[in-house]
């Protein structure tokens, strides 16, 4: 593996969030970045959120910054800080990743979601027409259920252990999809083709498990997105009941070609930086 050298000449990308023991971003970029020759970094930031709004534009006006990855719990914060964003930002309320156009303006995308649906996609499971419950309606639900709302699925149903975010997405949804069916307050799995945890829980061994699969259909699909470990309690059990699964990495792998794009690097497959990865859990 080619060594990731570090001279006058290195751009950076800043990885702002935490916490940063999560992270697994600079475990696919920096391999890749390497392999490829490109003299960039990926480097996390642990930033506390009455940090944030002070630290990032002090890192845009770093001459070697190229962009930013935005992380929990920072993505919607970041929204009030830029000049320009995406219509993806505007139903999601929430941003991963920035970059200063040549104004000098700090535009904003979010490409967790799309990261999400690539993924199902690839492992042949169709959206098109089916039903989705979305648990946590921070920054990476709201992206998830926008592209699943996007891909064209039926129904959608949307919990959030603060109920306002929960409607306040569902409101937005219906807005851009008005034949969206969109429905708030139930974590009950019965019923969906599709079960996604957006939330926290499944980072620590002493969570609660964010939804009860006892009720699920066993040919729903179940994702993840939490990036600490692999397989989850949540992953465990579905697996277990013979259920198709997505971890959570497998959003990052998915997204990353979009990133890079968005950057102005060269583009990759999700199968090359999985080839050149070093994720450890």
């Amino acid at each position: 593996m080619t060594a990731i050298k570090i001279n006058g000449s290195t751009t950076i990308i800043p990885h702002l969030g935490v916490p940063t023991f999560s992270f697994r971003s600079p475990m696919i970029y920096n391999p890749w970045f390497a392999a490829k020759g490109i003299n960039c970094v990926v480097v996390p930031m642990g930033c506390e959120p009455e940090n944030f709004p002070h630290l990032l534009p002090q890192l845009f006006g770093l001459r070697n910054t190229v962009g930013a990855l935005i992380t929990m719990p920072h993505k919607q914060s970041v929204v009030q800080l830029l000049d320009e964003v995406t219509e993806a930002v505007k139903i999601c309320g929430a941003c991963n990743a920035v970059k200063k156009l040549p104004s000098g303006k700090l535009a904003g995308d979010m490409f967790d979601g799309e990261g999400f649906t690539r993924g199902m996609k690839s492992k042949g499971h169709k959206i098109k027409g089916t039903s989705a419950l979305v648990i946590g309606c921070g920054g990476v639900g709201s992206a998830i259920a926008a592209s699943l709302a996007k891909e064209g699925v039926a129904r959608l149903c949307l919990y959030d252990a603060n109920a306002t975010a929960a409607d306040t997405l569902a409101s937005r949804l219906r807005a851009s999809y008005p034949t969206l069916v969109v429905a708030t307050g139930s974590s009950t799995t019965a019923g969906f083709d599709i079960l996604v945890n957006a939330s926290p829980l499944g980072m620590k061994d002493t969570d609660p498990l964010p939804m009860d699969l006892r009720q699920a259909k066993p040919s729903a699909f179940v994702g993840e997105v939490v990036l600490s470990r692999e397989i989850t309690p949540l992953l465990a059990i579905a697996r277990a009941r013979g259920m198709k699964t997505q971890v959570g990495t497998d959003m990052l792998f998915e997204q990353i070609p979009a990133y890079l794009e968005f950057f102005g690097f060269p583009s990759a497959t999700a199968d090359e930086l999985r080839h050149y990865s070093q994720i450890e859990y």
